[in-house]
């Protein structure tokens, strides 16, 4: 049996990971949970029927940090080398999406409370559920999540999961919170909270030290974003036909379409954010839930196209403010986008940011600025 351990220790002598005792110490409990799993018995085993009653689940993880840190591969290294069968690995929104639609689908049969069934499907389907990114924004999700996990859990399901926040900050400021308040309960007391925050941000290393301002438009252009996201997102060139989106909810109960949305990264288009009719509660919105944009598509502009530039703008202003880093196909570099004209003159500042926001210390940054609330939600 490959373990955990083994494959993280065969990363490090590759080079492909530094040093790193936080995540290591990760690497050692969900070596320890793999071993557990192999040795629990199988669903519905005769030593089920023995005991008379379900063996208590091998106690899962939930693991937040920082962007970045390895939380992803960690538990991609559990998953890829755990035997135990059946299994699953799954984007928490997408799992979230699917829920939905199996309750519906229950509610239409008119037996009861669809919430038992579901989960006795989601149970019987994993003995093993790993969850990417788990983050909790609006109240339809909220309502149900304690109960839900309740169940699959009793049925003998280990989750492991992957966070950016802590549990107790799920959800945090979301309308009638307290009936979230158990899940969280729910996760302190029959999962491990770890927390990863080392020093180093793989994420950001994945840019290689690569340009993240490409002019002008083109096919080269248009290649380096979309080698970027994959490499941000870990998700498979191969397949991005298929790469997921959401719908970005906005206070005022209005959404933005946003066509790429994985782990943080969102990709837009300038047309879509500054040639309709947005504001400053759409770019906030955007700020506040990912950590990195790739912006496609800038032109050249100048008075003509003075209302797209004050947008722009504004867009700038909030990604800054938030710490978010930034990924552009554009037709000029930032100190040409306005070259000349009336309005002008008040573009300089935001080709100021704009030359900032590719430093190094910039980069470095964590996304997020001090006493910013959630006033934002990805709804599906």
């Amino acid at each position: 049996m490959t373990t955990v351990l083994a494959r993280y220790d065969r990363l490090l002598a590759a080079g492909e990971l530094r040093a790193d005792p936080a995540q290591r110490r990760v690497a050692e409990r969900l070596d320890q949970l793999q071993r557990d799993l192999e040795a629990s018995p199988p669903k519905g085993s005769v030593l089920w029927r023995l005991l008379g009653r379900k063996p208590e689940p091998v106690r899962g993880v939930y693991l937040w940090g920082g962007v970045g840190r390895g939380k992803s591969m960690l538990m991609d290294l559990l998953y890829d080398t755990s035997t135990v069968r059946p299994k699953r690995r799954v984007h928490f929104h997408e799992f979230m999406l699917e829920v939905h639609d199996r309750l519906r689908a229950e509610r239409v049969k008119e037996t009861g409370d669809p919430i038992p069934a579901v989960a006795a499907d989601i149970a019987a389907g994993a003995k093993l559920l790993a969850f990417d990114e788990m983050v909790v924004n609006n109240t339809a999700d909220a309502a149900i999540l304690s109960r839900l996990f309740t169940a699959v859990l009793d049925h003998g399901t280990t989750v492991v999961t992957t966070s950016n926040r802590p549990p107790g900050d799920l959800y945090k400021d979301g309308l009638n919170r307290q009936l979230f308040l158990p899940f969280i309960a729910l996760i302190e007391a029959r999962m491990d909270v770890l927390t990863l925050d080392g020093p180093t941000d793989y994420r950001l290393e994945r840019l290689g030290g690569a340009p993240t301002w490409y002019a002008p438009l083109g096919d080269a252009a248009t290649q380096a974003v979309s080698a970027a996201f994959f490499r941000l997102t870990d998700y498979p060139p191969e397949d991005r036909a298929h790469v997921p989106s959401c719908e970005l909810a906005v206070p005022g109960g209005r959404t933005l379409h946003v066509p790429k949305s994985l782990k943080g990264v969102g990709v837009f288009s300038f047309k879509r954010l500054c040639g309709d009719a947005r504001g400053a509660a759409d770019y906030l919105a955007i700020a506040r839930n990912f950590h990195t944009v790739i912006l496609v598509g800038i032109p050249v502009m100048g008075p003509e196209l003075r209302n797209e530039a004050a947008r722009f703008k504004v867009l700038i202003d909030a990604l800054y403010e938030h710490k978010v880093k930034l990924i552009v196909a554009a037709a000029a570099v930032p100190e040409a986008l306005y070259p000349a004209g009336d309005g002008a003159f008040e573009f300089e500042r935001t080709v100021s940011r704009l030359m900032e926001m590719q430093s190094a210390d910039y980069l470095a940054a964590g996304h997020g600025s001090e006493g910013q609330g959630d006033s934002a939600a990805i709804v599906r």
